[in-house]
């Protein structure tokens, strides 16, 4: 089992920045991949970036390409997403997730660990 726990979240006004945090504990050496999805009220829970534990390979959602960052720091078992010139359309619950297969993967149902999620509120 791998266990996620997000944070970082908060309320923040158009333009500004929000960077989040998922610490994966647990069996981490089962997941090759982590991910970030979100989900605001009422949509379905849609892929936002994803990238390797080896570093090696990105993976970005067009909506948020340019103004989002993936890193991951190896020794701490730690992902964040960087977030900037957020846009109040960011507003959604944020979920880290973990996948034990090779591949990137901007498919939901593909991931196989998932965290509680942290609210992103965008004001205008």
């Amino acid at each position: 089992q791998v266990q996620l726990v997000e944070s970082g979240g908060g309320l923040v006004q158009a333009g500004d920045s929000l960077r989040l945090s998922c610490a994966a504990s647990g069996r981490t050496f089962s997941s090759n991949v982590m991910g970030w999805f979100r989900q605001a009220p009422g949509k379905e829970r849609e892929f936002v970036a994803a990238i390797r534990w080896s570093g090696i390979g990105t993976s970005y959602s067009d909506s948020v390409k340019g103004r989002f960052t993936i890193s991951r720091d190896n020794a701490k078992n730690t992902v964040s997403l960087q977030m900037n010139s957020l846009k109040p359309e960011d507003t959604a619950v944020y979920y880290c997730a973990a996948r034990a297969a090779w591949g990137i993967s901007q498919t939901r149902d593909e991931y196989d660990y998932w965290g509680q999620g942290t609210q992103v509120t965008v004001s205008s």
